[in-house]
C-alpha cells in the first residue's frame, strides 16, 4: 500500500508535467512533419537509439551512451521490482528469464560505470564550460542514478542470482546481506526512482520524454533550407501577387509551430551548441543554448495566459534580445552538432522576418544593402549594366542560351579582389572546353543576404524574376563559386520553380575536369595549403573533398575543420553588418589557419576570401587568401609562360 500511495503520487505529478508541457507545446502554429516516414524511422533509429550524434564527443558522448542504453536495458526490472517479481514470475517464459536477468544486470552496470564516470568529470576534472555554473541539478540525477544501480545489485543478490547471468548479483549474495540490510536497499531503490520520476520534468531531463518526438518529427529536408511565407496546394510557394497573410515571422510564443516548441523541452544543455557557435566564442550577446532554455523558460513563466488563449505582453524578440537574434552568422553548427536535433536557426530568423517586415526595428546598417538589392539587384549599388564588366575580354557567352551558365553573384560581379575569382573560373571552365555562358545584366542577387536578414518578401522578388531569367533562357546547369548562391539556387528555388535545376559549386566542377583530364592537377611546387571550409558549402552543402582534389590536398588541416569548420563571420547577412572591434568571428578563424604554419589559405567562398584576409591582417599573419579556382588558373598560365619562353628561347 505504502508502494501504491508513492506510484501514485509520483507517476500521477510526472504524467500532469508530461502533458502540461504538451499542451504548451500544441498550442504552436501547424508544421507538416508528418512525411517522410522511412526517412524519419531512419534517423531516428540511427540518431536516437544508435546516438549518432551524442557519439562526435568521444569522452562525454560514451558516458551518455552507457547511461541510456543501461536504462533501457533496465527499464524493464522496475516493474518487476514494483510488483514483487510477477513480471518475471508469470508474465515471461521460463526460457527468457535467464537472458532477460542478464540483460537487466548488464543495464544496471552499463549505467552505473557511466554515471561514475561521468560524477568524476564533473567534480574532478570539470569541463571549462561548466566551471562557475551550477551544477547541482545535474550532480543530483547522477547519484540517484548511482542509488539505483548499486542497491538494484543488493536486492538482486536475495534472488537467487545465476552465477551465469548475474555474476555481480552472484558475488553479492556470497557477501551474505542480511534480510533487513536487503529491505531497506529495496525501499531506498523504489524512493530513489520515485524522485527521479519528480525531477525529470522539472529539470532539463524531460529530454528523456521530449526527444523522441524531437528525433522523430526533425527537418528531413535540405540541411538550413529556409522556409517561404506561404505555401501552395501544389507544394510550391504562393507567389507575391497571390500572397494574402496577416503578419510576417514571428512575434508571440504560439506563432512558433509546435515543432519548434518542442525543442524548449529537449535540450540537455549539454553546451555542445554554445562550444561551436561563433557568436557566442566571439562575446556577442549570443547563446545559441540559451535561446532553446528561453522558449521553455517563456512557457512556464507564462503557462496560465498561454493555456487561456491569451497573448503575454512580453514578446518572443524581448525575451530572446534583439542583440542574440541579430548575432547569428546562420552557419548552422549549433543545429549539426546538436544530438536531439534541435532547431536553433530558424527560432531567430522567423523572429529576423518579423522585425524586418512588420515591426521595422533591425539594425540602421542594413538598410544600405537592403535598398541597394531592391534598386540594383545586388548589395553594392552598382549598376546593373556593370555586371559584365569583369569578363569584357574575356569573350564569354553573355546572356546567350549555354549548357552551363555560371551564375557569378553579386561579390565575383563588383568586388575587385572576387572578380579575379570570377575571370580565373570561367577561364578554367572555357580551357576545359564546356559550353559556358554568364546571365550578364540580366543576372540578379540570389536573394541570400535579404533572406538570412529576414526580408523575405525582397528574397521572394528576386527569386521570382531570376527564374523567370532561367526559363525565357531555358537555363538548366547553374555553376555557382558563392556557396550561398550554391545553397540558395539549389535548393531554396525549388519552391519557386526551379526544382529541375541542376547547380554545382564551381570546386564540384573542377575537380570532375581534373578527375576527367580537361584540367591539368595542381603541383605546389613546395607551397603549403590548408583550406578554409565555408559553412555554406561543406556544414551545409556537404562539400568537403572536392575542393581539395582541386587544390591536390591540404598540408595541414586548420583545428577545426570539414563539416566542423568554424565560421569566418560573414554568413547570416553579418557581410552588411557592423561589428565590434574586439569581437570579431573572422580574427579567431584566422589564429586557427595561421597555427597551420601553411603559406596559403585557399578558400572557396568570396566572403571568406574577404573575412579570413582582414583576419590574418589583424592577427599579424602574412598568409596568402586564394580561391581555389585563382590556384589552379594560375599554374596553367606560369605553365603556359614557361612555354612560350622556351619556344622563344629556340627561335
Amino acid at each position: 500500500m505504502i508502494l501504491l500511495i508513492i506510484a501514485i503520487i509520483s507517476i500521477g505529478f510526472f504524467a500532469y508535467q508530461v502533458q502540461k508541457a504538451m499542451r504548451l507545446v500544441l498550442i504552436g502554429s501547424p508544421d507538416s512533419r508528418f512525411d517522410s516516414w522511412i526517412p524519419r524511422i531512419r534517423e531516428f533509429i540511427v540518431g536516437w537509439l544508435g546516438q549518432k550524434k551524442v557519439l562526435r564527443d568521444r569522452v562525454a558522448g560514451t558516458m551518455h551512451v552507457l547511461m541510456f542504453w543501461g536504462f533501457l536495458m533496465l527499464a524493464s526490472d522496475m516493474f518487476d521490482l514494483a510488483t514483487a517479481n510477477y513480471f518475471s514470475g508469470e508474465l515471461l517464459p521460463g526460457f527468457i528469464v535467464g537472458p532477460w536477468n542478464g540483460m537487466v544486470e548488464l543495464g544496471y552496470t552499463m549505467a552505473l560505470i557511466g554515471c561514475v564516470s561521468a560524477l568524476v568529470r564533473r567534480v574532478v576534472f570539470t569541463p571549462e564550460k561548466l566551471k562557475g555554473k551550477s551544477q547541482l541539478e545535474g550532480n543530483a540525477i547522477l547519484l540517484l542514478i548511482f542509488t539505483i544501480t548499486t542497491t538494484s545489485f543488493m536486492i538482486e543478490s536475495k534472488e537467487e542470482p545465476s552465477a551465469l547471468w548475474e555474476p555481480i548479483g552472484h558475488q553479492f549474495n556470497q557477501y551474505g546481506l542480511s534480510d533487513g540490510t536487503v529491505v531497506v536497499a529495496y525501499w531506498i531503490h523504489m524512493l530513489a526512482i520515485s524522485a527521479f520520476l519528480f525531477l525529470i520534468p522539472l529539470s532539463k531531463h524531460m529530454h528523456l520524454v521530449m526527444a523522441v518526438p524531437n528525433v522523430f518529427f526533425h527537418d528531413t529536408g535540405p540541411v538550413a533550407k529556409m522556409r517561404p511565407l506561404a505555401m501552395g496546394e501544389d507544394g510550391r510557394a504562393i507567389p507575391l501577387e497571390d500572397l494574402d497573410i496577416d503578419s510576417f515571422g514571428v512575434s508571440s510564443y504560439t506563432q512558433y509551430t509546435w515543432r519548434q516548441l518542442i525543442d524548449g523541452w529537449s535540450c540537455t544543455s549539454c553546451a555542445r551548441c554554445q562550444d561551436v557557435c561563433p557568436a557566442y566564442a566571439s562575446g556577442k550577446g549570443l547563446n545559441p543554448m540559451q535561446v532553446i532554455h528561453d522558449v521553455r523558460d517563456y512557457a512556464n513563466e507564462h503557462a496560465p495566459l498561454l493555456l487561456s488563449g491569451e497573448t503575454p505582453e512580453e514578446t518572443m524578440m524581448q525575451r530572446i534580445t534583439e542583440e542574440a537574434v541579430w548575432a547569428c552568422t546562420t552557419c548552422n553548427a549549433c543545429v549539426d552538432v546538436c544530438p536531439l536535433y534541435i532547431e536553433h536557426v530558424p527560432k531567430l530568423t522567423d523572429l529576423r522576418r518579423n522585425a524586418m517586415m512588420e515591426t521595422m526595428e533591425y539594425p540602421d546598417v542594413l538598410n544600405t544593402a537592403m535598398g541597394n538589392i531592391e534598386s540594383a539587384s545586388n548589395p553594392y549599388g552598382y549598376g546593373e549594366h556593370e555586371r559584365a564588366d569583369w569578363a569584357a575580354d574575356l569573350d564569354v557567352k553573355i546572356g546567350e542560351p549555354a549548357e552551363y551558365i555560371y551564375f557569378v553573384g553579386c561579390a565575383a560581379s563588383f568586388d575587385e579582389r572576387n572578380q579575379k575569382v570570377a575571370r580565373s573560373t570561367i577561364s578554367l571552365l572555357k580551357e576545359a572546353g564546356l559550353d559556358v555562358g554568364i546571365l550578364g545584366m540580366q543576372e540578379g542577387c540570389s536573394g541570400d543576404p535579404a533572406r538570412r536578414a529576414g526580408n523575405e518578401y525582397l528574397f521572394q522578388m528576386l527569386a521570382e524574376t531570376n527564374m523567370m531569367t532561367f526559363q525565357e533562357l531555358g537555363v538548366k546547369r547553374i555553376i555557382a563559386s558563392c556557396p550561398h548562391c550554391f545553397h540558395t539556387l539549389g535548393k531554396e528555388y525549388a519552391d519557386y520553380g526551379g526544382e529541375e535545376l541542376e547547380v554545382f559549386h564551381h570546386t564540384e566542377i573542377l575537380a570532375k575536369l581534373q578527375e576527367e583530364g580537361s584540367l591539368p592537377r595542381v603541383e605546389k611546387n613546395g607551397q603549403s595549403i590548408t583550406f578554409h571550409d565555408p559553412c555554406y558549402l561543406g556544414r551545409i552543402g556537404g562539400i568537403i573533398d572536392e575542393p581539395r582534389d582541386v587544390i591536390g590536398g591540404v598540408d595541414v588541416e586548420a583545428e577545426r575543420s570539414g563539416r566542423d569548420s568554424f565560421c569566418c563571420g560573414a554568413g547570416g547577412a553579418q557581410m552588411w553588418m557592423e561589428e565590434d572591434s574586439d569581437k570579431r568571428v573572422s580574427e579567431i578563424r584566422a589564429k586557427e589557419l595561421a597555427e597551420t604554419g601553411c603559406d596559403t589559405v585557399a578558400v572557396g567562398c568570396p566572403f571568406c576570401s574577404i573575412m579570413v584576409k582582414d583576419g590574418l591582417d589583424a592577427v599579424g599573419s602574412d598568409m596568402d587568401v586564394k580561391d581555389v579556382a585563382e590556384i589552379l588558373w594560375e599554374q596553367i598560365v606560369a605553365k603556359d609562360n614557361e612555354i612560350q619562353e622556351r619556344v622563344a628561347n629556340v627561335n
